[in-house]
């Protein structure tokens, strides 16, 4: 069956999985898009049928139109392994080019609207009817493509189809789906591909079905489950690590929805509160819409919601909703105020509880299996920018932004920190323990209500009273439910401050109240009266605990950052030869600023310390975050690149408040010494007024974050201690390239200097390296070094230490000589090197380094170390950029190698897979 596939593909060179026995698994089948940049940008749809992809070439893409009909090639069956595949297959071998996941899910045949996602065996013989037949129809889940499609066999070939979007509440005559061009694997696109960024083959995240999830477990469908709840912070944050949704004002619901449960009016849906209360009865329109959902058994999480005349989520409005009991003032209200649920997590399908397995394989399942609906609606997400999600949130008047942690686990019942909760009003629940008698218009209802919060023995602590906020017909409402719940004891701990004559009631309502602040002395000022929540238990409203906010990731250049170096750049256009500067509150002084550093160059005026220290202030949003906790070593210049220069690795002398460092084992110097780390603007500044040129970095960091929190912090006291630690784990394995291709005018035993026929030929072998990592799916980053040669990065996870990856690279190091030893040498003779390009596998050692990206060079044109893309690199030349060109360069790009860390790969894995 995939004999077809096996000939046209040389395993040995394309990263693409080689067939296993066609197999099958549990659970629906599953359908792939692949997005392929071959000779021809095409789209790969396939199908799985009886074990195999049954694959068709789409040249222009799945349409959500239904007037489009779209060409579709049928081609060979690919292996179920093929699903998942993403990354380049090498020039000439068949299909060659870049290729992501760009859409995949779930699918069923959907003749005469019945599915099959509960019996995988009749699937299948229903698509084998249909490719029998040459017609399909099947109902797509995935996360772009979703609802009714078929395939249709043309006339004109046997391998020709046409696919088309059948009529449904999915079809989009408006909407061009191509535009989202994102993995939905990876999160990469085709260009980043192109860049060098690839997919980790070993921590790929599969097409995950319910039984996929790590800590899934069998489970009968449960019968209720409690929500887990958010925790109060203190501002808004930024953080890779986390999520942020929009905080939406109405009530949470848990959605059961499958074949036992049995809902009002027959349907197989209940809606339960916060409280475990079934409110399906009060949303009759939501719960038809929920029925419609086509996986047998699920269970979501979200929140019902009511929208005001601006489109806003109001409680107020909703409030009118709950706690109706006659049919004709359900159906009255679903006519006037309709709602909406908006779901944000799925904690139950298939037979599994999903509860143990991570916010992100949750989140990334639930956007496959939702099908929205006019009144069911999928929670938007925003990544890691925290700040801005929080002030878009409040610039459309929500409440604020829910963040929550990727790797988070769902707690049920439990108010935990994973998920936190920022709010742009002081709005919180209180129980109601008393009401004052009225006065004037007010002297049927009551004056204001007496507020507080349980304490640990469950009796309230007053915090105080709240007469705002009511309507006519609320205070009635109210009134009403206060008298059937007096009683003749005092539920404060306290008596509190009376005045007025006070109704004590029974602590179970709670109600929802903004305010202005908390006093001193632990009182609500300018409170007023939202509503009553009758989804909360009044035994869970404590005075919220305020977490702290996470530590944002170091090295963010905001706002803040660009304005202090505005400010440091306005100081430094001046004439002054000397000046002190400060910043971030540290005083630098500053001396020498006319003094040469690179001489005058093809008509070019010299370049002084001042102009150092400009493109220091200009780049450094974008180079302090590549030298963040990394040991540095100093090539200081102070009477230019021609003068004496000298190195410097070690600091023993009193140093600036500001600088960082790190004391740590040197085995050269037989003991502990201290080390710089440039890890602030001052910093970088004060090694530019040492006339330190060069800015080299260790490949390690003295940070655990965020995947060495299993290697030690201690780095002194001998060998034995360094090695164990994260000094000692590099975050990237280096390939050093430096051209051995002379120019002919150089003096007699001096290095080759630049040339573009050398530097031509160290992009070839640049080339080739690269093929090699693609076909191992490691990421790779190329930049000048600013010099003759080029270095290449690839971001591994700390499970190595430097001798296992100097072995990993001498091992890719000596198959490139082999099958380039005409133009690729690792000989240490330099004689042996001439008119080659030297291969430099033992850069990757403990206390090497190499210029740091965006550093400067001591060569004659001043040139910095930049980062390419690859498809740029036999277009530019390492003097293109330049102390004076390379900011603007920056402007216009931006930085290439940002978030280069988040392209790590496990090299270990990798390395014991093949072995295996």
């Amino acid at each position: 069956m995939l004999e077809k596939y096996r000939e046209k593909r040389d395993f040995g060179r394309t990263p693409e999985p080689p067939p296993e026995e066609p197999g099958g698994d549990e659970g629906p089948l599953t359908f792939v898009v692949q997005k392929h940049a071959a000779r021809q940008l095409h789209y790969d749809f396939r199908l799985e049928v009886d074990g195999v992809l049954k694959s068709w070439p789409v040249p222009k893409g799945p349409s959500l139109n239904p007037k489009d009909k779209r060409l579709a090639m049928m081609v060979e069956d690919h292996p179920l392994e093929y699903a998942t595949f993403e990354g380049v297959i090498p020039r000439g071998e068949y299909g060659g080019g870049q290729v992501i996941v760009w859409d995949a899910g779930t699918y069923s045949p959907d003749e005469d609207g019945r599915f099959s996602f509960d019996d995988r065996e009749e699937a299948n013989q229903r698509m084998r009817e249909g490719l029998t037949k040459g017609k399909l129809s099947f109902f797509l889940r995935g996360q772009k493509l979703k609802g009714s499609w078929t395939l249709v066999k043309t006339r004109r070939g046997d391998n020709e189809w046409l696919l088309i979007k059948h009529h449904d509440r999915f079809e989009d005559s408006e909407r061009d789906i191509l535009e989202e061009d994102a993995s939905v694997l990876s999160g990469l696109t085709i260009e980043d591909l192109k860049a060098g960024r690839l997919p980790d083959s070993t921590r790929r995240q599969a097409l995950l079905k319910p039984a996929d999830l790590r800590e899934a477990k069998r489970s009968p469908f449960p019968a209720s489950i409690a929500p887990m709840l958010a925790t109060l912070t203190e501002h808004p944050f930024s953080s890779p690590d986390w999520l942020f949704e929009p905080k939406l004002d109405g009530v949470r619901a848990i959605a059961l929805i499958g074949q036992g449960v049995k809902g009002s009016k027959g349907q197989r849906v209940r809606l339960l509160s916060r409280r475990g209360l079934d409110s399906t009865r009060q949303y009759p329109a939501l719960a038809g819409e929920l029925a419609q959902q086509v996986e047998p058994e699920i269970v979501l999480d979200g929140e019902i919601v009511a929208l005001d005349a601006n489109g806003v989520p109001s409680f107020q409005r909703l409030q009118q909703r709950l706690n109706l009991a006659r049919d004709t003032d359900i159906r009255r209200a679903e006519s006037q105020i309709p709602v909406y649920y908006y779901v944000f997590d799925v904690l139950y399908a298939a037979g599994h509880d999903l509860r143990g397995a991570s916010l992100t394989e949750r989140g990334s399942l639930l956007r496959r299996l939702l099908l929205p609906t006019d009144h069911v609606l999928l929670v938007e997400q925003f990544e890691e920018d925290g700040e801005a999600a929080y002030q878009a949130a409040i610039e459309h008047g929500l409440e604020g932004v829910i963040a929550k942690r990727r790797e988070s686990v769902y707690e049920s019942g439990k108010r935990s920190r994973q998920w936190l909760k920022i709010k742009g009003t002081q709005e919180e629940e209180f129980v109601v323990g008393g009401y004052t008698r009225g006065a004037g218009g007010r002297a049927e209802t009551f004056g204001a209500l007496l507020l507080g919060y349980c304490g640990d023995d469950g009796r309230l602590e007053y915090v105080g009273h709240v007469g705002t906020g009511f309507d006519e017909p609320t205070l009635a409402d109210l009134k009403r439910r206060l008298e059937a719940i007096r009683t003749a004891e005092c539920p404060f701990i306290e008596a509190p401050p009376l005045n007025a004559p006070t109704t004590w009631v029974r602590p179970e309502l709670v109600a929802q109240v903004k305010f202005a602040q908390w006093t001193e002395d632990n009182r609500l000022r300018a409170p007023s009266f939202v509503g009553l929540r009758e989804d909360k238990p009044p035994g869970d409203v404590r005075r919220p605990q305020v977490a702290p906010a996470p530590a944002e990731p170091s090295g963010r250049a905001g706002p803040a950052a660009r304005t202090v170096v505005e400010d440091v750049l306005e100081r430094l256009n001046g004439r002054a030869d000397k000046l002190v500067i400060k910043v971030d509150g540290h005083r630098i002084s500053l001396t020498n600023l006319d003094k040469e550093l690179w001489p005058p160059l093809d008509g070019h005026r010299a370049l002084t310390k001042r102009d150092l220290l400009v493109y220091l202030a200009r780049v450094s949003p974008y180079l302090l975050q590549h030298m963040r906790d990394r040991p540095i070593t100093l090539t200081r210049y102070p009477d230019g690149i021609y003068g004496q220069h000298f190195y410097q690795k070690h600091w023993e002398a009193p140093l600036p408040e500001f600088v960082d460092t790190v004391r740590l084992y040197s085995e050269h110097n037989e003991g502990d010494q201290e080390y710089l780390i440039c890890n602030n603007l001052p910093t970088l500044l004060w090694l530019g007024q040492l006339a330190d040129i060069e800015l080299h970095t260790w490949y390690s960091r003295v940070s655990p974050e965020p995947d060495g929190h299993h290697l030690s912090s201690v780095f002194t006291g001998g060998a034995e201690n360094i090695d164990q630690s994260l000094l000692n784990h590099p975050d990237f394995i280096v390939f050093d390239l430096d051209p051995y291709i002379y120019s002919g005018k150089e003096a007699k035993g001096a290095e080759p200097e630049l040339n573009r026929k050398a530097f031509l030929k160290t992009c070839d072998v640049a080339y080739w390296l690269k093929e090699i990592l693609d076909s191992l799916s490691l990421s790779s980053f190329v930049k000048t070094t600013g010099r003759t040669g080029l270095h290449i990065y690839v971001p591994i996870v700390r499970q190595l230490d430097y001798d296992s990856v100097r072995a990993a690279s001498e091992t890719i190091g000596r198959f490139i000589v082999r099958s380039h030893h005409k133009d690729v040498t690792m000989e240490w003779s330099v004689p042996k090197r001439t008119g080659k390009v030297f291969f430099d596998h033992n850069q990757n050692s403990r206390g090497k380094t190499l210029a740091s990206v965006y550093s400067p060079r001591p060569s004659p044109q001043a040139a910095v170390s930049m980062p390419l893309r690859w498809d740029e690199l036999r277009d530019v030349y390492p003097t293109d950029f330049t102390i004076l060109t390379a900011p603007e360069r920056l402007a216009r790009v931006g930085d290439l190698w940002a978030r280069i860390l988040d392209a790590k790969h496990d090299l270990k894995a990798l390395l014991e897979m093949t072995a295996d």
